[in-house]
């Protein structure tokens, strides 16, 4: 009996939510490289899946890459999380509200003292508030 092909499993390593990681890499840290996925939803995802916590993308079933493909799609990550925080800035800075103006400003936007420190704050609050 001649056995069929992965699919999901390129020469050079395993398909995610179409990025290729190498098999050698560990699926947590494969996970956490998606952005909006941290730890503790990746401690959430290998339990839900069944997942040891020292796995490798290389060693997962077919059925588990499905799934955990399936999951990561559902959530709400990479360029719509990066989609959403913009917009939230962006409607508080429509609305005029004063963490709105903060954002506008480049200026610490939670309450973080700006008499001596205010370079370091505005550098720690970067995030794209243009556009």
């Amino acid at each position: 009996m001649r056995k069929e092909p992965n699919k999901l499993k390129a020469p050079g390593g395993v398909f995610i939510l179409g990025l290729n990681f190498p098999e050698s890499r560990l699926v947590k840290s494969a996970l956490q490289s998606f952005y909006g996925v941290g730890p503790q939803h990746t401690e959430r995802l290998m339990a839900k899946l069944y997942i040891h916590k020292t796995a490798r993308v290389g060693s997962l079933a077919d059925k588990q890459v499905l799934d955990l493909t399936a999951e990561l799609s559902s959530m709400t990550i990479e360029n719509d999380l990066r989609r959403k925080l913009q917009d939230n800035i962006r409607r508080l800075r429509d609305m005029g509200a004063y963490r709105g103006r903060r954002h506008a400003m480049g200026l610490p936007v939670r309450g973080q003292r700006t008499r001596t420190q205010t370079a370091t704050a505005a550098k720690l609050n970067k995030v794209e508030r243009y556009g």
